[in-house]
């Protein structure tokens, strides 16, 4: 294996530039938490056990037979192959990265609602600051990704399939499709958002409509002490028990991702996804 590996190296390389540049744009995997040399390791055991299944005679990467010679020669273009090869695995892992963002914009729209608009931390996943429930909604969503195997379908399944069907031609001839795949993925990033923070918006916007009521019909009470404890509390309560309804639909929005991603493999792939 380590023989092949050596005499067919510019192939090997692109297959590692692939899982490398997935690596570095996963959620989980992408945090400075993570070393590099962990990061560096995993992408060379990924591509030494797709590598393989790699050939220049058929599939994909047969397009890339007139740049590399049989015996592991390469010109000046093999440059733009490897540009390529990295911009698919950005897409793939930018992506996931944006499912994941639903979770974190979700709790951006109710915790100014709920008085935690200044509780903003850094968060080491998505690593930017983002306000706690946030935060939380996130970290609740990495561990339904976890206990859900889904790792393991991005990396056996999702980049498999990738080699087998997409090379940097594929994204050179449908920047269009991939566009409007784009475009739409972030439609449904606010989409999912909104339906994710719409219980606890609606809940808390009636509490502050009865509040502003009653200081007006009662002038003397002194709600702006008592609005911010009743807000959280009640927004606490709320996503307690909405918690199981949350895991279905962070599970479902796995799922829709995987689907759309399989689809836009089909589509610039021109159908063929074996």
């Amino acid at each position: 294996m380590l023989e092949s590996v050596v005499a067919s190296a510019p192939v090997f390389l692109l297959v590692a530039v692939r899982s490398f540049a997935l690596i570095m744009t996963l959620p989980l995997f992408s945090s400075k938490n993570i070393s590099r040399i962990a990061k560096v390791a995993i992408a060379g055991y990924m591509a030494y056990m797709i590598f393989p299944k790699i050939s220049l005679e058929d599939g994909a990467y047969a397009a890339y037979k007139d740049f590399i010679t049989t015996t592991g020669n390469f010109n000046a273009d093999y440059i733009f192959l490897l540009i390529g090869e990295t911009l698919i695995g950005i897409i793939i892992g930018f992506y996931i990265s944006i499912i994941f963002a639903a979770f974190s914009t979700a709790g951006q729209f109710f915790a100014f609602q709920m008085g935690f608009a200044a509780s903003e931390v850094y968060d080491s996943l998505s690593q930017v600051e983002n306000p706690l429930m946030g935060q939380y909604l996130n970290l609740t969503a990495m561990l339904i990704f976890l206990q859900t195997n889904s790792f393991q379908i991005i990396f056996v399944d999702a980049l498999s399939a990738s080699f087998r069907s997409l090379n940097a031609f594929s994204i050179v001839n449908n920047t269009e499709n991939l566009m409007l795949f784009m475009l739409s993925a972030l439609t449904s990033l606010f989409k999912d958002a909104l339906i994710i923070a719409l219980p606890l918006m609606g809940t808390l916007f009636l509490i502050n409509v009865t509040m502003g009521i009653l200081s007006k019909a009662a002038p003397q009470m002194n709600l702006l002490s008592e609005g911010f404890p009743i807000l959280i509390l009640t927004s606490f309560f709320i996503i307690t028990a909405l918690l199981p309804y949350f895991c279905d639909l962070f599970m479902e929005n796995f799922e829709v991702g995987f689907r759309q991603l399989e689809n836009l493999f089909k589509t610039l792939s021109g159908g063929n996804v074996p």
